[in-house]
C-alpha cells in the first residue's frame, strides 16, 4: 500500500444532504430514528436528486401539539421544547392547528444547522428594550399568553421578552418572511390573517395553513440557524410583534433547554421510567409542563374524569382516599414520585383526591402524551395499581 494517499475529501452534496436530514429530525422528532432515516433517504433517492422531496409523508407536529400532547410539546416544549419552521402552530388550546407537511428544501446556499448551546450563554449580554406605551404592553401581553414557546420562561424572563419585542404593522400583500431567506426575527401575531406557503415548484406555491389573529412563526430558523422553510404573506392589515434572534436564543431557547435538563434529571430518578431509553425519556421531558400549587390546594378530586398525570418536582403531595369524615390520608409523596396515572391506565374516574402539602410544584403530562410515551412502563403501573388496591382495603375503603 506504499504510495497510497487516502482521499478524505467530502463528496459533493453530502453536507446539504445530511444537514437537511438533521433539520427534518429536529422538526419531526421521530420515535424510530432508523426507520425515519430509511424513509427520508429513500425519498431523496427516488426523486433522483437531493433536496426535492415534496409532499413527504412525515407530518410535522405543531408546537401546540408538542406542549399539550407530549409537545402538545413541545409534547408541546420543550423543548425542547415544542415546532415546525415558520409554521410553528403555537396557538391556543381551542384552536389547535392540524399537522402540516414539511418539504425538504431544494438546493440552496450552505448554512450550518447549528443548535444554540445555552451553556455558552453570554451572561453579560446587554438587555434590549423597545419602549412601549401601557396600551401596547397590554396588547402584547394578551398576544403572548398562549404562545407555548414562552411556557418554559420564568416571570422575569417574560418581562425581558416583553421589553425586547417591537411592533410591526403590516399591510395586505406584505411578505413577512420568504422561504429560503436567512432568519432574523421570531413573530407573534396580535392581529391579521396570514397564509403559510411552501414552494411546490419553480414558480408555484402551496398553501399549508392560515393564521387568524393568533399564533406565532419563525422560530426554527433562529434556533438552528437554517433558512426559512416557508413564506408568510399577510392577507389583511395586521399587527405583529417581533423578537430578534439574539434575544430569542438567549432567553427563549435557553429557558427551554434548562427546563429540559431539569426535567431529564427529575425523570432519571423515577424508577418506573427505567424501562425508557434516553431518547424516550428526552421526549417525555419535552412533554412536561410545570404547575405550582399552594398549601392544601386540591390538585385532583376523587370521582373526576382523568386527563393527565403528574411528577412531583418540589414539595410534598398528600393522597387522600374517601370523602368527608371518612377520608383517610394514605400517602405523602415527595420529589421524584408521581401520581394520577392509575385513572389513565384503567380509563376510570379518579379514585382518590390529591392535595399540596405546603407549596409544591408538579410536572404535568397530559393524556395524549401519556398514551404515546409511557407504553413501555404500562406493566409497572399496573403492578402499582395492585398496591393501591391493597391500601384501600387496609383503610376499610373497599
Amino acid at each position: 500500500m506504499s504510495g497510497y494517499v487516502a482521499d478524505f475529501s467530502v463528496p459533493q452534496g453530502l453536507h446539504e444532504m445530511l444537514q437537511e436530514f438533521v433539520v427534518q429530525c429536529l422538526v419531526e422528532k421521530p420515535e424510530d430514528l432508523a426507520a425515519f432515516a430509511v424513509e427520508h433517504f429513500t425519498k431523496v433517492r427516488n426523486n433522483g436528486k437531493h433536496g426535492n422531496v415534496e409532499g413527504g409523508t412525515h407530518a410535522t407536529r405543531p408546537l401546540a401539539e408538542e406542549n399539550n400532547n407530549s409537545r402538545t410539546k413541545a409534547e408541546k416544549s420543550t423543548a425542547i421544547v415544542n415546532g415546525a419552521e415558520d409554521m410553528a402552530d403555537t396557538v391556543s388550546d381551542d384552536e389547535m392547528v392540524p399537522p402540516v407537511r414539511m418539504p425538504v428544501r431544494s438546493r440552496r446556499r450552505a448554512v450550518a444547522a447549528e443548535t444554540y448551546d445555552p451553556s455558552k450563554e453570554d451572561k453579560e449580554a446587554k438587555k434590549v428594550v423597545h419602549p412601549k406605551t401601557e396600551e401596547q404592553r397590554s396588547r402584547l401581553k394578551h398576544a403572548m399568553k398562549n404562545i407555548l414557546l414562552f411556557k418554559a420562561c420564568e416571570p422575569e424572563q417574560l418581562q425581558d421578552i416583553l421589553d425586547a419585542m417591537f411592533e410591526r404593522k403590516v399591510q395586505k400583500g406584505d411578505e413577512v418572511i420568504t422561504q429560503g431567506d436567512d432568519g432574523d426575527n421570531f413573530y407573534v401575531i396580535e392581529l391579521g390573517t396570514y397564509d403559510v406557503l411552501i414552494n411546490a415548484g419553480e414558480r408555484e406555491r402551496k398553501k399549508v395553513h392560515t393564521f387568524v389573529d393568533s399564533g406565532s412563526f419563525g422560530e426554527l430558523a433562529l434556533m438552528y440557524n437554517c433558512p426559512r422553510n416557508a413564506t408568510i404573506i399577510a392577507l389583511s392589515q395586521g399587527i405583529l410583534w417581533a423578537l430578534d434572534q439574539a434575544v430569542f436564543r438567549r432567553i427563549v431557547v435557553g429557558a427551554a433547554a434548562r427546563k429540559r435538563r431539569s426535567y431529564e434529571s427529575l425523570l432519571e430518578g423515577v424508577p418506573m421510567l427505567a424501562e425508557l431509553t434516553d431518547y424516550e425519556r428526552a421526549n417525555l421531558a419535552d412533554a412536561l409542563e410545570s404547575t405550582a400549587f399552594e398549601n392544601n390546594e386540591c390538585i385532583i378530586t376523587q370521582g373526576d374524569s382523568a386527563d393527565c398525570m403528574y411528577f412531583v418536582e418540589d414539595g410534598y403531595i398528600r393522597i387522600v382516599l374517601g370523602r368527608g369524615a371518612e377520608s383517610k390520608e394514605i400517602s405523602v409523596l415527595k420529589k421524584g414520585d408521581y401520581f394520577g396515572e392509575m385513572a389513565l391506565v384503567m380509563n376510570q374516574p379518579r379514585s382518590a383526591s390529591v392535595y399540596a402539602k405546603g407549596k409544591a410544584k408538579c410536572a404535568k403530562l397530559d393524556v395524549g402524551a401519556f398514551e404515546r410515551l409511557l407504553g413501555p412502563c404500562m406493566d409497572i403501573m399496573k403492578r402499582n395499581i395492585e398496591n393501591y388496591d391493597s391500601n384501600r382495603k387496609a383503610f376499610g375503603l373497599e
